[in-house]
């Protein structure tokens, strides 16, 4: 099947998708923020933390003092199992499946990566952070984080 919109325009339109400070991101960096959380983005941290002060994947929010990291992934472009975002573009199928493939694999490798070096990894879904669902998601990922401090030696 074709596209039904111009090459240009498919490539506008790809073109506005961001990668990072996306809405869902922002949901969950203001909540950890108005809870008392204090956090770094994208993977940063002390040299003395990680090698070259990068983790692998640049996890969105990076909690050092509870050595925790949060990735806040799309449903569609990490493909969430079961989830109604997570369509199929009926276009140039193989190139989509070698590009979920890849990008699935990539998230398990740097999920063992992260997990390998004691990093505790959680992942939110876009899903996850709508209306009817975010409060609930929100305070069970504060569950998580009081977990892993009360069952943890605190950095």
């Amino acid at each position: 099947m074709t596209d039904s919109i111009s090459k240009e325009h498919r490539s506008w339109n790809m073109s506005r998708i961001r990668s990072r400070d996306t809405k869902p991101e922002l949901l969950v960096r203001s909540y950890l923020h108005k809870k008392g959380f204090r956090f770094s983005l994208n993977g940063k941290v002390s040299k003395k933390t990680y090698y070259k002060g990068v983790l692998p994947g640049k996890p969105d929010i990076v909690l050092p003092k509870y050595k925790m990291v949060i990735f806040v992934h799309g449903c569609f472009w990490h493909r969430h199992i079961g989830c109604s975002r997570c369509t199929f573009p009926k276009s140039n199928t193989e190139y989509w499946l070698n590009k979920f493939n890849d990008t699935i694999s990539r998230d398990k490798d740097n999920t063992e990566r992260l997990s390998n070096t004691d990093w505790n990894v959680i992942t939110l879904w876009e899903c996850e952070l709508k209306k009817n669902v975010y409060e609930k998601t929100m305070q069970n990922l504060i569950n998580e984080i009081e977990c892993i401090k009360n069952n943890s030696r605190v950095l």
